[in-house]
């Protein structure tokens, strides 16, 4: 009897006493409720960090409404000056059209002005020998070269005209030629050239045929690097030993 109530306190202290085995006990809780549950608590976590961090900012004196209010301001003043920007080319394009035209008719009144110019000269020296054949109405068979001029057409090459008139009041046509002497300064060395004899190709326009006046023109070729320096028109008429007009140029 005594052995088996021996027994059954060793087996109390064993289960109750301070040697007993511990006991956990755990409530079983299944996945869906358990990630509705981690989700929600995420989503605090997720709150209470942005809400520190605008609390941070505000504390540091950083407005967030103030910050995106200020962004909005300087995107419309950026659409306005994108928006004066291309009324201004619009206007800048326009100008530059107008002043294009402009510029085109200034040109094209220029070359008027030069044709004019031009024109004017060539009446000048019509009314010149107007005058110059009233002038010499009274000596019949005079042989006169007016308005002679030589000048650099391009490299090379010259350009001569004159004005031939015959005075009086001739019935028949005077038939002649026109001889041109050029001096001529190349490398140095001066040389003179004899028209038409030394380039048989002026010999069309030297050739004088006329009752009244001829207007002749032409050019003729220097040497290579050659420079005109004077300029005599001789009119011969076949037969006479002597040239019935001279004239003479001199340009240096």
């Amino acid at each position: 009897m005594l052995p088996t109530l021996r027994g059954l306190g060793r087996r109390v202290r064993q289960t109750f006493g301070i040697s007993a085995p511990r006991m956990a006990v755990r409530t079983h809780l299944s996945w869906r409720w358990r990630a509705p549950a981690l989700l929600a608590l995420f989503a605090l976590i997720a709150g209470m960090w942005w809400w520190g961090f605008d609390f941070g900012q505000f504390l540091s004196g950083f407005n967030r409404g103030a910050v995106a209010e200020k962004q909005a301001k300087l995107d419309a003043e950026d659409a306005a000056l994108k928006a004066e920007n291309i009324r201004l080319r619009g206007k800048l394009a326009a100008l530059e059209s107008e002043l294009n035209v402009t510029r085109g008719a200034q040109a094209t009144l220029s070359q008027q002005v030069l044709n004019l110019q031009s024109e004017n000269t060539q009446m000048q020296e019509d009314l010149a020998f107007l005058r110059t054949l009233f002038s010499d109405s009274g000596k019949p068979g005079t042989v006169s070269i007016q308005h002679l001029k030589a000048e650099k057409d391009r490299d090379d090459v010259y350009r001569f005209s004159m004005l031939v008139v015959r005075g009086g009041n001739p019935s028949d046509e005077f038939s002649g030629q026109l001889t041109l002497l050029a001096n001529v300064a190349a490398g140095g060395r001066s040389s003179t050239l004899t028209l038409p004899d030394d380039q048989p190709d002026t010999a069309t326009a030297l050739t004088l045929k006329f009752k009244y006046y001829q207007r002749v023109e032409g050019t003729f070729r220097v040497p290579p690097g050659g420079q005109l320096r004077s300029l005599q028109a001789r009119v011969v008429e076949p037969g006479q030993p002597l040239p019935k007009a001279t004239r003479n140029l001199n340009l240096m």
